[in-house]
């Protein structure tokens, strides 16, 4: 029997299509909290993404997602606890498996996920070392076989490029998809979107480096990493147009919250007071009821314990205060 005869008996692909796009959305980061199609997406939501979800339906395929993310630890130390992933990239992983098992429930070959691994991206613009980037890597796919995540790929710039260099591989990156930075700039200026984009990440930049650069003040480091911050965004785009040009029909995600009617759907991975954390530029924080992300700095402010799991840090503890009853 093939895996599309596996499908409910009667129900049109253009109604499972559906339903996998409102799962999808279920996990939905917009960029815009005020957004009414947060409550409830509206046909455009849905027609963005519906003809690449029917064509994997009508094959009998599991839905293929991209996912560009795990790139490296931050080196904050105010953010996170270590180089290498920890709990929230376990959990992380656990999720994403799960999502695809989800998808299973309304097409019976599920999903697949290929992260898309950027940290050699945007490693020297970020002062990460490229071994610190290939470590990050290696332990990732470790957990993703120790987990049995099986729905879970990774792909990285090695296997894009498989180059000597980085820096190399980095140059034709751009070379071959970037887009001039002085248009990203006119972009930026004009567009409301591309501006609320750059603000995110230029925010994230100043906080990664100004723990970093002693001596200088903020406002020197926020004006440096504003150049930083476009050549991010142009890097950005360019892993993203090589991955759609190697996976055209994919679904994209995005860790970056995005609005409604993107091509991307932006993802949460976990739970977390921020928008914009990812567990990258985070830690765990387990209060024995749920887990959520937060700067390292905002969990021990809050007296959580430091967690060691295989000799390494791992995630915070923190009880939390029984409510009164009523």
């Amino acid at each position: 029997m093939s895996l599309a005869a596996e499908e409910p008996v009667g129900r049109p692909v253009d109604e499972l299509a559906r339903q996998i796009i409102e799962l999808t959305f279920r996990f939905r980061r917009l960029a815009d909290p005020d957004d009414p199609c947060g409550e409830q997406p509206c046909e455009t939501c849905y027609a963005v993404h519906h003809d690449r979800v029917r064509r994997y339906l009508e094959r009998g395929q599991p839905v293929h997602f991209l996912l560009p993310a795990f790139p490296a630890k931050s080196r904050n130390p105010g953010k996170v606890i270590g180089a290498l992933p920890d709990l929230g990239e376990r959990i992380s992983v656990e999720f994403l498996q799960t999502f695809c098992e989800l998808v299973s429930h309304v097409h019976a070959p599920g999903a697949r996920i290929l992260i898309c691994s950027d940290g050699h991206v945007f490693a020297d613009l970020l002062g990460i070392p490229d071994d610190d980037v290939t470590a990050y890597r290696a332990e990732l796919q470790r957990i993703i076989d120790t987990l049995g995540t099986e729905s879970i790929g990774l792909y990285s710039l090695d296997d894009a490029f498989g180059l000597d260099s980085y820096d190399d591989m980095r140059a034709v990156l751009v070379e071959r998809y970037g887009i001039p930075l002085e248009e990203l700039r006119q972009e930026v200026r004009n567009d409301l979107q591309a501006r609320a984009m750059f603000n995110g990440m230029h925010r994230f930049m100043v906080e990664d480096h100004v723990p970093l650069t002693q001596g200088t003040s903020r406002s020197q480091v926020s004006k440096a990493c504003k150049e930083l911050a476009y050549q991010m965004i142009q890097r950005s785009r360019a892993w993203g147009d090589l991955v759609g040009d190697l996976f055209p029909d994919s679904l994209r995600l995005s860790i970056h919250p995005q609005h409604a009617h993107a091509g991307k759907i932006g993802f949460h991975l976990i739970r977390t007071r921020d928008n914009w954390l990812t567990p990258w530029h985070g830690v765990i924080v387990d209060d024995g009821q749920s887990v959520t992300l937060m700067k390292r700095s905002q969990a021990e402010s809050a007296n959580a314990s430091l967690v060691w799991r295989h000799g390494r840090p791992s995630h915070y503890v923190h009880i939390r205060p029984e409510e009164n009853a009523s």
